[in-house]
């Protein structure tokens, strides 16, 4: 089954980061047609893999409710999730498009959009009950990919690991407790694609990687 539901501790109001709450009331004022609240995560309800973005992108998740949804990070993320089985088509255009994920789940480090697409480590902090939750709540998970420094070191804080002990470096794996394994990928960010720092290939080797772990 897949959905955005709400039972792996996600506040749909949630409102703990005067910052982040202040800015998506600014950018609901000028487009109150946007989601601009807490995106839930979404995919498989009994995933194998769980993919850990930053934040929601201001003119993307921010606008649609869905993880990476209208996001240019998402391009090149859903078109890697179906070639590899784990996206029922290569693009996520809205809620209603009856997009699914076999065997995965996309979450974010933080739920929120932040300015500048940078939330605070305090910002991070306050949010990771709800991936902690959301990653005790899901034992069938075999594979956490997390895209970026931030999604790494949340990931690791929510399973109340040293950062020290799993440095992040694109393509890294990790071994963790209870036969999971996390996996790091630089962001599918616009930035990154663009400057060639993370290329397409670079991308389908780590889920190609996650697949094969996950099986």
């Amino acid at each position: 089954m897949n959905s955005s539901a709400e039972p792996r501790g996600f506040d749909p109001a949630c409102r703990r980061c005067p910052r982040l709450s202040t800015f998506l009331d600014e950018v609901r004022g000028e487009h109150p047609q946007y989601h601009c609240a807490p995106v839930a995560p979404f995919g498989d309800d009994t995933p194998r893999v769980l993919v850990v973005g930053l934040a929601p992108g201001k003119h993307g998740a921010n606008a649609s409710g869905r993880p990476f949804t209208g996001d240019h990070a998402g391009i090149l993320l859903f078109d890697t999730l179906h070639r590899h089985g784990f996206a029922s088509a290569p693009k996520s255009v809205g809620n209603d498009d009856g997009l699914t994920l076999p065997g995965c789940r996309i979450t974010n480090a933080v739920k929120c959009l932040p300015p500048q697409n940078k939330p605070t480590p305090a910002e991070v902090r306050a949010c990771n009950a709800f991936l902690s939750a959301e990653i005790a709540a899901t034992p069938s998970v075999r594979v956490i990919i997390a895209l970026g420094r931030v999604a790494h070191d949340a990931t690791l804080l929510a399973l109340s690991l040293k950062r020290g002990a799993y440095p992040f470096a694109h393509g890294a794996e990790h071994r963790l407790e209870g036969g999971r394994v996390l996996v790091d990928s630089y962001h599918c960010s616009r930035y990154n694609t663009q400057t060639k720092r993370l290329t397409r290939e670079m991308f389908d080797k780590v889920f190609a990687r996650a697949k094969a772990l996950a099986a």
